[in-house]
């Protein structure tokens, strides 16, 4: 048993920043530093900052604002630094492998689900012990860059889509080396990117379309695109970047599906590549435009197209902020139903920005529990 230091409550008033974040439990009376958690909060970090130097059990508990599972206390266990001073001694914490437990019997075990290995959305941030994790698993040695790994891995096709559906996290909200070259930073993209690069693209499709069919048909055929877009975002998610089963068992074509879509699932709270890199759109794009061309005449297709293009963007922004920020009421069950398809069965769930093809094909999925 180890006694943790006292902290006394003006001390702990003054760590209210996101510099230094400091929170406690009233329940246990204990004190944590979250400052290196507030990136990694599936909720966004804000959302926290709002508790900084309070209590911030009633958020915690909070079944309408966001139900969080115990797996999300034993997360706030691993950052307590100590306790506020009560009538009672400190409280001891039980401490095993190094590491501080929660109070319950440290052999207690969370009930995880057999596709991720995972229990709840908050396992997400919880960081991967690189050298643990490699001796253990034979996967991806996170402390080097990645796709030459499963290049050269000589993984199975079974082996490696198991082991890339098991999510893990880089330490520090940092990004894993991918490439480990001149190539790594065009698989960074900031979420800001989407709407820079690509707005002013559909506001001149738009405008160039309207020019030459008038603004009767230009209303018609920009929400027609939009529509088109959600079934496009099912179908690419569901087909092309779940091909798993049906994609050959073979290091190239394990390459090409960790590149595509495996390593967002191997590592889904990267915030750098959670959206589309602008280079890697225009090549998933171009036939989609062809096409466009083929079936419409060509300012109809344009017009068609960049309602389309809209659509990709707040796909791309709605997956960002379901990871990492505190959304309004109306998008918390969205955020839970995808976090879910990441910790929970990720061979359901393939609507990102609405669960309206999940339930006409019938892949709806049903989450288990609370995150």
């Amino acid at each position: 048993m180890t006694s943790l230091r006292t902290i006394t409550r003006d001390e702990l008033n003054k760590h209210n920043t996101a510099k230094s974040c400091w929170v406690t439990m009233d329940s246990t009376d204990r004190v944590y530093d979250v400052t290196e958690f507030l990136d990694d909060h599936p909720g966004g970090g804000e959302l926290i900052l709002e508790y900084a130097g309070k209590d911030i059990r009633g958020p915690m508990e909070d079944p309408v604002s966001h139900s969080h599972s115990d797996g999300a206390f034993d997360i706030l266990e691993e950052y307590c630094i100590g306790v506020l001073p009560t009538a009672h001694k400190a409280v001891p914490s039980e401490v095993a492998d190094g590491k501080l437990q929660t109070m319950e019997e440290s052999e207690h075990a969370r009930e995880v689900f057999e596709l991720t290995g995972l229990s709840c959305a908050a396992d997400l941030s919880k960081d991967t012990d690189y050298d643990l994790d490699h001796k253990t698993h034979k996967f991806i040695d996170l402390n080097k860059p990645m796709l030459m790994q499963v290049w050269r891995g000589g993984f199975s096709k079974q082996f490696y889509l198991e082991q890339v559906h098991r999510p893990r996290h880089y330490k520090g909200g940092a990004s894993a080396p991918l490439f480990g070259n001149f190539l790594e930073p065009l698989s960074k993209t900031p979420w800001y990117v989407i709407p820079i690069v690509w707005l002013p693209c559909i506001a001149f499709g738009t405008y160039t379309a309207w020019s030459h069919i008038g603004t009767l048909a230009t209303l018609q055929c920009f929400p027609l695109g939009l529509a088109i877009w959600t079934l496009v975002e099912y179908a690419m998610h569901r087909f092309l970047f779940h091909v798993d089963e049906y994609m050959p068992d073979h290091p190239a074509a394990c390459t090409l599906h960790f590149l595509l879509h495996g390593v967002h699932h191997y590592l889904p709270m990267d915030r750098l590549r959670l959206v589309m890199p602008p280079t890697l759109f225009l090549i998933l794009a171009t036939p989609f435009w062809r096409l466009a061309l083929a079936l419409f005449p060509r300012y109809y297709a344009m017009a068609i197209f960049s309602g389309g293009i809209l659509g990709y963007v707040i796909y791309d922004l709605t997956h960002y902020f379901l990871h990492h920020k505190n959304l309004p009421s109306l998008w918390k069950e969205l955020k839970s139903y995808h976090l879910a398809h990441h910790y929970q069965n990720y061979e359901l769930g393939y609507g990102v920005s609405s669960k309206f093809w999940d339930k006409v094909f019938g892949t709806t999925l049903i989450l288990a529990k609370a995150d």
